[in-house]
């Protein structure tokens, strides 16, 4: 299973990489233009449905799935600049995370320290291992996650006080 997810997360951070290809097909330029919606499903850029939380920074979108639901699931999440952070917490599985866009910082611990936190710049790809402690966020640009795991994806405290 674990190989399954991490090639599904390859595949999908390949396809979302393509959005321009996909969006040049919906406007009907082009031998794609004629692509048989029975064969695949796209999305352009525009029509991809962020939802944010209620007064969150972030925003996600769910693209496959449900995270909130056994099974496998993928979603684009975006993390706003401005030193915006997730505190230290653990997910019950692995998840496997591709950066799409801008610079995603990382850090492991129970100790809260965004300063200690490493960059992780568009192409990178970075497992969270199921049960094991981190925390995340963005800096001084967007950054936009490709993230593929299996669900339920909770998040559980874990900062030391």
């Amino acid at each position: 299973m674990k190989f399954a997810l991490q090639t599904a997360a390859v595949l999908l951070a390949s396809a979302i990489s393509g959005q321009a290809l996909s969006q040049t097909a919906s406007q009907g330029f082009g031998p794609a233009g004629a692509l048989n919606p029975a064969a695949l499903l796209f999305l352009t850029p525009d029509q991809i449905k962020w939802s944010s939380p209620l007064n969150g920074p972030n925003a996600s979108a769910v693209i496959a799935g449900d995270p909130t639901k056994p099974g496998f699931y993928a979603q684009l999440t975006k993390w706003k600049a401005g030193n915006n952070f997730s505190r230290p917490h653990f997910h019950p599985n692995d998840r496997y995370i591709t950066v799409l866009q801008g610079t995603w910082w990382v850090g492991t611990g129970t100790k809260y320290d965004p300063a200690s936190t490493l960059p992780m710049k568009a192409g990178s790809v970075i497992t969270h291992f199921g049960k094991q402690v981190h925390y995340d966020g963005a800096k001084d640009e967007d950054a936009i996650l490709l993230i593929v795991g299996e669900g339920p994806a909770t998040n559980t405290p874990a900062e030391e006080k």
